[in-house]
């Protein structure tokens, strides 16, 4: 008996013995993982080049009944399982009935169906939070117009709605003329689409390009030695092209993207709302295999009460990008202004009658 309590410290230190080694092994094999690390270019910079995708069903501003930025898991999948979109997707995809015959003499028979979109099947995913907005810094997640710059959107809505009777081409939104991406996906900042929702990254020494799907643009944006030698580099402001002046230049990891002079009519048609004095600062932030963090700052006091930030994820894409041909076999534009013409015919006889 006078042995036991000798033999029980025995057997607890041991006990203890082991737990130290497993804890060290286990210390040990986390230090040996290393944290993950970019892949370089052969010019040793961070390679963002591949195929990409912004495809979500967030958007840039939050649904106005939505309270807050971030959801659970369970309200992400209520929230999906509710999208009016997704509904009307799936409800689309059902076979049609074969006797239906044709709408009726006069009726909308409503644009391309469902089948054709594709914009994503969940919320957007930043830090491993389910975002209701890419906007971050707003309390409703809407844009921050100052009253002047509801003012320019109300004008801007105005304008849009000559598409309706257009005497000319010109009427129409940029994007009905495939001119550039619709619904602010050619960028700057590059929001998610209804569909074609991608982008392909390419990387030399002195420049970026990035290949939009939509309407299929490119964006090629010169890389300098630094901040002060790229905003040198912007060209003169009466130069406002399509997509605006972008320069570009690496902050340790990231690469930021600095767009001036966006172009007066892309930037009034919105929906990231512009002038050609506006700055968008893009960031590029590789954070694995499978992800690049993007994130963009918009300062335009024309139209904002004070600087605002988004942020989303482009997630890796599996096969190439495909050219999207706006405008081959389109007959969209002539039948629009064929349609025009001709229901202006009567009123146009009726005058002609009274004279």
């Amino acid at each position: 008996m006078g042995g036991e309590p000798a033999d029980r410290n025995s057997g607890n230190m041991r006990l203890l013995s082991l737990i130290a080694i497993v804890l060290a092994v286990a210390s040990a094999a986390h230090a040996k993982t290393p944290a993950w690390t970019a892949p370089l270019t052969r010019d040793g910079v961070p390679d963002l080049q591949g195929v990409w995708t912004n495809a979500s069903i967030t958007t840039l501003t939050r649904p106005r009944w939505v309270t807050k930025l971030v959801f659970s898991p369970a309200e992400a999948a209520a929230f999906i399982k509710a999208d009016p979109l997704l509904r009307h997707m799936n409800s689309d995809a059902a076979p049609s009935d074969p006797t239906r015959g044709a709408p009726a003499a006069g009726n909308d028979p409503g644009g391309y169906n469902a089948f054709w979109l594709d914009p994503g099947s969940n919320l957007g995913l930043v830090d491993g939070q389910y975002r209701t907005s890419w906007i971050v810094d707003t309390p409703d997640g809407q844009l921050p117009l100052s009253a002047q710059g509801k003012a320019l959107v109300a004008q801007a809505d105005a304008f849009a709605h000559r598409a309706d009777t257009p005497t000319g081409p010109e009427d129409l939104e940029p994007w009905d003329r495939c001119l550039i991406a619709s619904r602010g996906s050619g960028g700057p900042g590059m929001l998610n689409n209804l569909y074609n929702s991608n982008y392909e990254i390419v990387q030399t020494r002195n420049t970026v390009a990035i290949m939009v799907e939509m309407i299929h643009d490119v964006r090629l944006i010169p890389l300098f030695p630094g901040k002060a030698a790229a905003q040198a580099g912007h060209h003169p402001a009466a130069i406002q092209p399509w997509l605006g002046d972008s320069v570009g230049w690496w902050e340790g990891d990231t690469l930021v993207v600095e767009t001036t002079q966006v172009n007066a009519e892309q930037g009034r048609a919105g929906p990231l709302y512009l002038t050609p004095q506006g700055r968008v600062t893009e960031r590029f932030r590789r954070v694995s295999a499978q992800e690049i963090f993007y994130a963009f700052e918009v300062d335009d006091p024309a139209y904002y009460s004070h600087p605002w930030h988004a942020e989303m994820p482009l997630t890796s894409a599996k096969g190439q990008i495909y050219e999207y041909a706006c405008h081959e076999g389109n007959y969209a534009m002539s039948d629009i202004l064929a349609g025009t013409r001709a229901a202006e015919k009567p009123a146009a006889s009726a005058v002609a009658a009274a004279r």
